[in-house]
């Protein structure tokens, strides 16, 4: 059960390190971490690779230790929305059914979706007026695979992505949630760091905006190059350019995500830089720094 004084900490399971699940599992103990979000590094797989066999015997590993999933961290509709709506059906949807069959052995809170893509997202600054008019299939289906996951007893969330994700501001993502309307069912991943790569800097005004929607927060670090406040350097968090604490303090104050998952950080690796045990350090960063984290 999570602890509702606290908040936790989680990071992707291909961060853990390796194709062998149960020294990830045991890694991620001795960081002091409970709660699982499942991507990859899962005997070697992500998610959508696992047979039924190896999702049961990940579930017994996961039991025996002691730790909950809390987010299938899958790549579904993440696909450039100009490939159709026959393509999203046949390898979109049809991923949204195994996975709930995988959620069924391993038993996660949140299954997550990705935000689709564009071709033209260079050259448009409203995507959600563009899926309107091009595509209007595009939300009904995403409402379509929300419903198929909470009818099987699990929760939706929506992660923003980089590259050409509909995704690159907030007006974006509030006009795309309340196209979807159905808020008891999915709620917003929001992903610091790849936000700011698509184009919004992060701050505390992004946050309010955005803090309605937010049910899971990911956070990784990043600095600036010379000019401008575009993205360029990898980093810990502790070294991070955008306001890593004063935003954090205040999702953790709201209580919009019980869960806050590490991500490692975009960007390129810094001459010089000391880049060892990077996840750890995080870790004790943001415990250090905010009590109520657990």
């Amino acid at each position: 059960m999570l602890n509702h004084d606290k908040v936790s900490l989680a990071v992707l399971s291909d961060m853990a390190g390796g194709g062998d699940f149960a020294a990830a599992l045991g890694t991620q103990q001795e960081w002091g971490l409970r709660y699982l979000d499942l991507k990859g590094g899962i005997f070697g797989k992500s998610l959508l690779e696992l047979t039924d066999d190896e999702a049961e015997e990940a579930a017994r590993l996961i039991r025996a230790r002691g730790m909950t999933v809390y987010c299938f961290s899958t790549t579904l509709f993440h696909p450039e929305v100009e490939l159709g709506e026959a393509e999203f059906r046949r390898s979109q949807l049809s991923g949204v059914a195994r996975v709930i069959e995988l959620a069924q052995r391993l038993q996660p809170r949140l299954i997550r979706l990705l935000a689709a893509q564009t071709r033209l997202r260079a050259e448009i600054q409203d995507s959600i007026a563009y899926v309107r008019r091009a595509y209007p299939w595009v939300i009904p289906l995403y409402r379509e695979a929300v419903a198929m996951i909470a009818a099987a007893g699990f929760h939706t969330t929506i992660e923003n992505e980089v590259g050409h994700c509909l995704f690159s501001h907030p007006q974006e993502v509030l006009d795309f949630f309340a196209e979807l309307n159905c808020p008891k069912s999915v709620h917003f991943t929001w992903d610091v760091q790849n936000l700011w790569q698509c184009g919004t800097f992060p701050s505390m005004e992004v946050y309010q905006q955005l803090q309605p929607l937010i049910g899971y927060y990911h956070v990784k670090g990043g600095q600036v190059g010379e000019e401008g406040r575009s993205l360029c350097w990898s980093s810990r968090l502790e070294d991070a350019c955008w306001p890593v604490l004063e935003i954090t303090r205040q999702v953790v104050r709201d209580g919009v995500s019980p869960v806050i998952c590490l991500n490692p950080s975009h960007g390129q690796p810094r001459p010089g830089y000391d880049y060892h045990e990077t996840f750890r350090g995080d870790l004790d960063f943001l415990r250090r720094a905010i009590p109520e984290i657990d």
